[in-house]
């Protein structure tokens, strides 16, 4: 059964549709890549997932366990502050901040999380290390482990390697590719064409030629390369 389906669904924004005729699933252990030029809609399906857009048209549904607020997400890097003054462990903790309801503080089953996805994205020896001190790689990381205290089957990432150098790059996917080996299902909005499809299972393309498969497919559909 698929985390997520979107059938035939159109996204936009102050009554504009920016997409049309998105349909795809995610199941477990996919990567989705979602490709397009600027201002096809990329950003704008992302937040529709994330349950802060409503689809204009279509059907957008979680099973298996998923829901909108189990999503994990990991934002661009330019929407995140690098220079946070918190260590690594403060940083991946407030990913628990959806479990705590009308508590103020954190107890033992959120921290216990929290030191568990540390563990799962090898960044647990840097839990009390200085976030601002860390590399880009080791960065992207620690986010990549708060997101998963939020999810527990899909993960969003937006452009997850932007401004990685490519050692950092290979590990973070190297890190996304354990995850989907254990069951998880990642969806990767890229502009580095090449490298996302390296890893992905299959691709969505959003624009006037929407498209979704394999990643096989696609180069056959796209690049003619059978």
């Amino acid at each position: 059964m698929s985390y997520l389906t979107c059938q035939d669904l159109a996204v936009g924004y102050a009554s504009e549709v920016v997409a049309r005729h998105i349909t795809f699933e995610v199941n477990s252990g996919d990567l989705v890549c979602i490709l397009g030029e600027n201002g096809t809609g990329k950003s704008t399906l992302v937040k529709t997932i994330l349950g802060l857009r409503d689809p204009y048209a279509g059907e957008l549904s979680f099973s298996d366990g998923a829901t909108k607020h189990t999503v994990g997400y990991l934002p661009q890097q330019g929407e995140t502050q690098r220079d946070f003054p918190a260590s690594v462990e403060e940083i991946v903790l407030s990913g628990c901040l959806s479990h705590l309801g009308k508590r103020h503080f954190f107890r033992n089953p959120e921290r216990e999380l929290a030191a568990e996805q540390m563990r799962r994205v090898h960044v647990d020896d840097l839990a009390k290390r200085p976030f601002s001190r860390l590399s880009g790689g080791q960065q992207q990381r620690v986010l990549i482990a708060r997101a998963l205290c939020a999810a527990t089957k899909l993960l969003v990432l937006d452009e997850p390697t932007t401004g990685l150098d490519p050692k950092s790059a290979a590990m973070l996917y190297e890190t996304i590719d354990d995850l989907r080996a254990e069951g998880m299902g990642v969806i990767s909005v890229s502009h580095d064409v090449q490298q996302a499809t390296e890893h992905a299972s299959h691709v969505l393309v959003v624009g006037e030629r929407p498209f979704f498969g394999t990643t096989a497919e696609w180069r056959e559909t796209f690049m003619g390369v059978a």
